[in-house]
Parts: C-alpha cells; structure tokens; sequence
C-alpha cells in the first residue's frame, strides 16, 4: 500500500510529458491566435528601459549561451524581473519556492524557479509562472515541468486558463493552457524569442508586462 501512496507522489523536478498524459487528457496544439491579446498588449518602454536592455545583451552577448542557471538568473534574467516589478500588495514574485497541490488524486510538490503569487510569507495563489533557467534540454524538459505547474496552479486557482514561459539558454518561450468543458487540455507553445536580439528581448520585456497587467491581478 505504502508503494501506491508513493506512486502518487510527483515532483515536478522529475516529470515528463508522458507521466502527465498518464494523469490529464492533454494534447499539444499549433494556434498562435492564443497568444494574440497577449503579444499585442500596448506599452510603450522608457528610455531607462531600453538602455538597459540593450546593456544586458552588450555585456552578456559572447558568453551567456555557456552561463550555468545561477549565471543565467543572475546577470541577464533577475534585472528584466525587477524592472518589470511582480511587486503589488499581497503579490510578489517568488524564486525557487515550495508549491504543492493535487490533480486527479496525485500530490504534486516541488520548487518553480520563478512564479508571481498571492501570499506574504509563502505563495498561496499563483498566476504565471517562468521556468526554468537551464542553459540546454538535459535530463528534464523545462517545458514538461513548466506544463505541471500551471496544471495545478489552475487546480488551485478554478481556472480554465493558465499562462507561463520556459527558458533554454538564450531562448523564451510563452505558453498557455487550457480546459475544455470536457475536461480535457490543450496546451500551446510560443514561437521562440531570442532574448540576444534587441527586438525580440523588447518584445520578451513587453510580454511580461502584459503578463503582470492581464493575468496577475495587478492594477
């Protein structure tokens, strides 16, 4: 029995599309209609903004394909972070934070890189989340445990619909879930930016901004 109670045990460190598929009815699909609100959100960036944009790629641009997750946080995504500002009231952004919750009778836990969530001392509501800092696809597939977390994010939330990006090296890519009446998903990933290149990290950057004004709460 204690064998089975572990079975239903999932990290999201560890999983894979098809330990996902084994527990949701869930399909990938091609539909850039999904993200048309979403891109085409209006801001205008600062001057301050656009220097330091353009500051990030001029000092990491020879090597950031090499840097390591810390690295990589560190120096080109934590600055993009804080300028864009999760901050709001009784939303912050969280880094590396403990999230557990259930779907369909398994216990997921684990600790996304990046997620902006209601809650003062520990996140309690989550409504986007970035991951995951990884130079390459190695062992575990970012989008994979990206895709877990907003699986139970939307759990937790009652919500159809859930928004997130994953990060591999130099490349962002936005994606959105949804639930069907149904109960199946369909989830749709981005095209994907290049955040060394001056107009798709300004489009990254206003992504994000969208991201805080229509899927976070935030006035």
């Amino acid at each position: 029995m204690e064998n089975n109670k572990d079975d239903k045990k999932v990290n999201y460190s560890g999983i894979n599309l098809k330990k996902i598929e084994s527990i949701v009815n869930i399909e990938k699909k091609d539909n850039d209609s999904k993200f048309e609100k979403w891109f085409s959100f209006h801001y205008e960036t600062s001057k301050y903004e656009e220097e330091l944009l353009e500051k990030l790629i001029k000092k990491n641009k020879l090597f950031l394909p090499s840097y390591n997750e810390e690295k990589l946080l560190i120096s080109f995504i934590a600055p993009i972070l804080f300028s864009v500002d999760f901050n709001f009231e009784d939303i912050k952004d969280w880094y590396s934070s403990w999230l557990q919750g259930e779907l369909n009778g398994f216990k997921f836990s684990g600790k996304p890189d990046f997620m902006v969530a209601k809650g003062k001392k520990t996140p309690e509501k989550p409504y986007f989340f970035i991951q995951e800092f990884k130079r390459t696809q190695n062992t575990s597939d970012p989008e994979d445990q990206l895709l877990a977390e907003m699986l139970v994010a939307m759990e937790i939330n009652k919500t159809n619909i859930f928004q997130g990006a994953f990060i591999i090296g130099q490349n962002w890519f936005f994606v959105v879930v949804e639930k069907l009446k149904s109960g199946n998903y369909e989830y749709f990933v981005s095209r994907q930016f290049d955040c060394l290149n001056i107009e798709n990290l300004r489009q990254i950057y206003i992504n994000l901004q969208a991201a805080k004004k229509l899927f976070c709460n935030i006035k």
